[in-house]
């Protein structure tokens, strides 16, 4: 069965270029990002593992720690990381899963159970599927799913926005608009009467009868 937003993330316990981890564990009490990637030493991977490499900081700031998943062993990640460096800049200080039994990809129905139970002998098209973003709650719910082809490297601008998004949207009744960005009106749900709006945000606009805007609450 496919994952589905709100869904609790799946746990597992995996070797990672920092030791051994359970991944529940491992999120504690804030959120997390997973990114997979369909093989090592493939050029779209080695410019994405780089650019979250140099967004890092900005997660970190959002509560948020960062994990990179690749269906190949751990030990090849040390070499690809040499490699990451040289194309980018940057070094990957996060965690990096070797999902060489494919455990991981299966559990996260990023390829199918007949997929075999090794990496190896397998080519980046095998594991083309192996491609997606998963935000993860504090209560190890998943919050987004994002899945790319093969040859289009992620916005982790993008990623950022959304987060900044959902943790705004945890914490206050409100939604944000298509292109929203920190700073921009939000959207009063339709849980909130307009006399708790009045109590809570003070004024608001009402554009539709279902659609009313105000300023952006502070985290």
């Amino acid at each position: 069965m496919s994952l589905r937003i709100n869904e609790t993330a799946p746990d597992f316990t995996a070797e990672t270029t920092q030791g051994t981890i359970n991944f529940h564990e491992w999120i504690g009490d804030g959120w997390a990002i997973l990114f997979s990637h369909p093989k090592n030493f493939t050029p779209v991977c080695t410019t994405e593992l780089g650019a979250m490499a140099g967004v890092e900081g900005e997660f970190r700031s959002r509560n948020t720690k960062v994990i990179g998943i690749s269906v190949d062993p751990v030990e090849s990640h040390g070499k690809w990381k040499n490699d990451i460096k040289v194309a980018t800049g940057f070094d990957v200080e996060y965690p990096l899963i070797g999902d060489r039994d494919l455990q991981v990809a299966k559990l996260y129905d990023m390829l199918p159970a007949e997929a075999g139970s090794s990496s190896e002998g397998r080519t980046p098209a095998d594991n083309a599927t192996v491609r997606s973003v998963y935000v993860i709650g504090p209560d190890k719910k998943i919050k987004l799913i994002l899945t790319y082809p093969m040859t289009t490297g992620r916005n982790f601008a993008e990623i950022i926005r959304a987060l900044d998004s959902m943790q705004l949207t945890a914490a206050h009744k409100v939604a944000t608009p298509a292109n929203w960005q920190q700073g921009d009106d939000v959207i009063i749900t339709a849980a909130v009467s307009n006399d708790e709006a009045t109590e809570r945000f003070g004024s608001f606009d009402t554009v539709l009868p279902y659609l009313r805007k105000t300023k952006q609450p502070a985290l």
